[in-house]
């Protein structure tokens, strides 16, 4: 199979398969809001606790893939999510911000105010606003973004992990804020974005990435000490190639010069990964030991960013990965599992070992066959 029939058999399977799912099964008809996870045979589990980062990504999937012209009722989607969102998770105890699970009937299961949800609220109305064009959405926007730097910011510009504050630190907000702050910039040309983008860059350089492993740190104490092991030298190769795509995408948006260090994390990463599959695993360790020999499906559409990333810079060969990618995510967790949906998470041997399809997880979907569309797609036409 050819690297563009590849790409325009992903493209066509998020477009006619997933993204038709989503929107019907994958949508409460009678309670509203989306579906948090689907049963191995593609029915929704009805009383699952949502959390409203799902609600934000799904939000963000339908408004990106109307702009692409992927879907005509995409917009009508993510207004009728954003409705949702806005109405059972935003501010219901009186309390600015979202609140972070709410049960199936749309009452506060958790009113924490969680700093990940928020950045995955913002890139979904950032993307809302700009296909849309709607002035209550841009306000809840600009609403939101104030609340995050009253409230979810420390005095020296950094995240805190939520409201109330809680320990350890991660480095995950923190990227997601990076790819948040690249969005406003790239749908509505956001002033303060890149400026934020800049000081998460700062933080990704100076504290989140290890020079001696060319790993990533995880876990912190309060002044951003990585904490002692085990949980200090977890190392998720997941995060190590969508850190590579992202910083790409950054690079590419200032007019930097690339780095190396996209690629010494795209390296490590698949230096740990399954050599007869292809595999990235769930956790490793700095030294390359690896801890969790099992292989969740996000990890394997940010290893196809990271090598789009890298094929955009002319490194050899990256095209081919990406392709060879993008073929083993079909073979090995869609091709398995009902139209529309995928396998969450293989063992070692490939085996099958979850119970349930989260909704969580189109958004890696969707964003991988974006980029593969649109780095590939020449190749197809």
């Amino acid at each position: 199979m050819t690297e563009g029939l590849q790409t325009t058999d992903f493209k066509s399977w998020i477009v006619n398969d997933a993204l038709p799912l989503w929107e019907t099964t994958g949508w409460d008809h009678r309670r509203g809001g989306f579906h948090e996870k689907l049963t191995p045979d593609g029915q929704p589990i009805q009383n699952a606790i949502r959390r409203l980062r799902v609600q934000a990504r799904q939000i963000y999937v339908y408004a990106h893939a109307a702009h692409l012209g992927w879907y005509n009722d995409g917009i009508k989607v993510a207004m009728r999510g954003f409705d949702y969102l806005m109405e059972k998770g935003h501010a219901p105890d009186g309390q600015p911000g979202f609140v972070h699970l709410l049960t199936a009937h749309g009452a506060v299961e958790n009113p924490l105010r969680d700093t990940y949800d928020h950045m995955f609220v913002l890139l979904a109305m950032a993307w809302l606003a700009k296909v849309s064009g709607d002035a209550q959405v841009r306000h809840a926007l600009d609403l939101t973004l104030a609340f995050v730097d009253a409230e979810l910011t420390d005095a020296n510009g950094d995240l805190l992990e939520g409201k109330p504050v809680s320990i350890p630190r991660r480095q995950n907000p923190a990227m997601h804020a990076f790819e948040m702050s690249l969005a406003l910039h790239q749908t509505i040309g956001h002033p303060e974005a890149l400026a934020r983008a800049k000081r998460l860059h700062e933080r990704f350089s100076n504290t989140f990435f290890d020079p001696q492993s060319n790993t990533i740190r995880e876990f912190f104490d309060e002044s951003w000490q990585p904490l002692a092991a085990p949980r200090g030298t977890s190392v998720e190769p997941g995060h190590l190639v969508e850190w590579c795509w992202l910083l790409r995408r950054f690079e590419a948006i200032t007019g930097q010069k690339p780095s190396v260090i996209p690629s010494k994390l795209l390296d490590a990463a698949i230096q740990t990964a399954d050599p007869v599959s292809g595999r990235l695993f769930d956790e490793s360790e700095p030294t390359g030991f690896v801890r969790q020999r099992t292989s969740r499906t996000w990890p394997q559409t940010e290893l196809i960013k990271a090598w789009l990333a890298e094929a955009e810079i002319g490194r050899a060969d990256a095209e081919a990965k990406a392709s060879s990618a993008i073929h083993q995510l079909k073979r090995d967790y869609i091709a398995p599992a009902p139209k529309g949906c995928w396998v969450d998470h293989l063992d070692e041997q490939g085996r099958v070992i979850s119970d349930h399809i989260p909704a969580s997880t189109f958004y890696h979907f969707f964003v991988a066959a974006v980029e593969a569309d649109r780095v590939l797609g020449k190749t197809s036409n």
